[in-house]
């Protein structure tokens, strides 16, 4: 069991966009269980490879019952709206008012490289658009409004763990 550390904002992988993976062996596996593991702490949905310092297209999530990792994700459909506070692990302890679509599919493949599906609403979507964005280079308060990006940014700049 290896549970990583989360890189946190301002990290440069956090801004990077991922590495798509080719090696569906020995690498996919531990990275599949390494976030797997680091998922299994109350409060997570899900981690991105680049939120544990690995710059590849894959993540973990845990919502609604549903588990799994996938990788080399494509947000393939969208629908509808949702808007509610929004957390992240590399921007520990704030949340934001963020707007995301209410139902998201991402198609990818597992461990072995055999092609998933993904789909949801509510909590499960609003995760893996998230997630999708860190393998983008996008992490969430690049997302927000102007005027709440704004004072995020304030509280970030003033957070004990920023600039560690």
């Amino acid at each position: 069991m290896t549970v990583r550390d989360i890189r946190l904002y301002g990290d440069p992988v956090l801004r990077t966009v991922a590495a798509e993976v080719t090696d569906f062996g020995e690498f996919s596996h531990t990275l599949a269980q390494d976030l797997l593991d680091t998922l299994d702490r109350p409060g997570r949905a899900g981690v991105a490879a680049p939120q544990i310092g690995i710059s590849a297209r894959a993540f973990s999530y845990g919502v609604d019952g549903q588990r799994g990792v996938v990788f080399n994700p494509e947000l393939v459909e969208t629908t509808g709206d949702q808007a509610g506070d929004e957390g992240c692990l590399s921007v520990p302890g704030l949340w934001f008012f963020t707007r995301r679509s209410a139902y998201a599919a991402v198609e990818g493949m597992n461990a072995d490289g055999e092609p998933v599906r993904v789909e949801g609403e509510g909590e499960l979507a609003r995760c893996l658009q998230h997630e999708v964005d860190h393998l983008n280079g996008i992490v969430y308060i690049q997302r927000l409004e102007a005027d709440i990006r704004r004072g995020a940014m304030k509280q970030i700049r003033r957070s004990a763990w920023f600039g560690d």
